[in-house]
């Protein structure tokens, strides 16, 4: 099974590079290629998932590249081929009928092999290869009309961001090395020795922090509003910012082994979830809730990383993925049928596409985490694991609980009118 975990990454990046070479070319072609290669990969990635096979391969002496698919990462692998299928699929009619699809669906596979490779990936330099890959293409992708200049300066803005957060895993590989970290295996960086493991932990959670848009970084994914609404929807719920909730999650074991590392991501993810949620609650554009929501939600995810309570963190970041895209396209479908996403502009739009509607409030009751829900058993659990570590981050993640109904019920009463 080792060569189908290969091919599930090679799949979407092969046809995607395909797809931008050919230009113009293939525009004609680009959509129904996208969509069959997002299949493909979807058909590989529930065996992949079930099999859980193991990549390895020395680069350099004492320098491996590797990839593994196990209880963590086989759900987000299935979890980023369906989103990824059902954003191309969309995109079909989202996009103008004179947008150059070849670029974009070539983009958007590339990404997704990028976010594929991250969360299988057991070394550093696997790790950072997806990270770089998915760094460029999502600067390509929020800006893809490069042409006006608000979406090409939003791009930019992202890029340079989380940039300056991903110099943190550059730290990181470089204190493992002199750290004597066997093959940079992702495994092995909580035995470091004292002092290499603080360094390393500390570059972790610095390019984690700033891919998942958290306090102080959170700011870029409000101007990653500006790309294309299919673009939003990957970006912004499977993948990208998910990438760095789910790499804490991955290295809880080296952010328990420092004695600080835990406390800090704990408080920063209850931080973020309670001051992005109040942002949340007061936007009017439908899509700012959904990105300063995103925001909130991946503090979730990044306090459960700190709380230990990884399985909690994880059931969240595949429940808010799900839940997520299904409202940013929702949200698209609006955009592209009205040209606003001004929630005032959109009061009553639910009754007059009701099965948009009816999917939006499903999305928007998940979201406010209503009782039996998905995001409210995560919620729950993770709750738990901030109540196991300390009485005070627990209220505070109770405080952005109730931010997230208010935020997630405002948005759905306006659009239901």
């Amino acid at each position: 099974m080792a060569a189908a975990l290969v091919a599930l990454v090679a799949v979407p990046a092969v046809a995607g590079a395909l797809l931008l070479i050919a230009g113009h070319t293939a525009d004609r072609r680009a959509t129904r290629a996208g969509v069959g290669a997002a299949l493909v990969t979807l058909t590989l990635a529930v065996p992949v998932a079930i099999a859980r096979p193991t990549f390895s391969a020395e680069y350099l002496a004492g320098v491996s590249f590797g990839a593994r698919v196990d209880g963590l990462s086989a759900v987000l692998t299935v979890t980023v081929a369906v989103v990824s299928l059902a954003v191309l699929v969309f995109s079909a009619a989202d996009l103008a009928p004179d947008a150059s699809r070849a670029r974009f669906v070539g983009l958007m596979l590339v990404f997704s092999a990028g976010m594929l490779l991250t969360v299988t990936a057991t070394t550093l330099l696997t790790l950072l290869m997806a990270w770089e890959l998915m760094g460029a293409t999502s600067y390509a992708l929020i800006g893809f009309r490069w042409h006006e200049t608000r979406p090409a300066a939003s791009g930019a803005v992202a890029f340079l961001t989380t940039r300056a957060g991903d110099l943190g895993l550059y730290v990181a590989a470089g204190a493992a090395l002199a750290g004597g970290a066997s093959g940079l295996g992702l495994d092995a960086l909580a035995t470091l020795p004292d002092g290499w493991r603080d360094v390393v932990a500390g570059g972790v959670v610095l390019a984690a922090l700033g891919k998942s848009a958290q306090l102080p970084f959170s700011f870029w994914l409000s101007r990653a509003m500006d790309g294309p609404s299919p673009v939003s929807a990957l970006l912004h719920s499977a993948a990208m910012v998910a990438a760095g909730a789910y790499l804490l999650l991955r290295l809880n074991p080296l952010l328990s082994a420092t004695g600080w590392a835990a406390t800090l991501v704990a408080w920063t993810g209850a931080a973020t979830a309670l001051t992005l949620g109040a942002v949340a609650a007061v936007q009017r554009d439908l899509k700012q809730v959904l990105a300063a929501s995103t925001c909130a939600q991946l503090g979730f995810m990044v306090l459960a990383a700190g709380a230990g309570a990884v399985a909690a963190g994880g059931a969240h970041l595949v429940t808010h993925a799900l839940t997520k895209s299904l409202l940013f396209l929702t949200a698209g479908a609006w955009l592209t049928a009205l040209g606003t996403d001004r929630l005032a502009d959109l009061r009553g739009v639910g009754t007059r596409w009701p099965v948009v509607g009816a999917t939006f409030a499903v999305g928007g009751a998940t979201l406010a985490g209503l009782a039996p829900l998905s995001l409210w058993a995560s919620k729950e659990h993770v709750l738990a694991g901030a109540l196991h570590t300390s009485t005070p981050l627990y209220l505070t993640a109770l405080a952005a609980t109730a931010l997230g109904a208010v935020y997630a019920s405002r948005a759905t009463i306006l659009v239901l009118g």
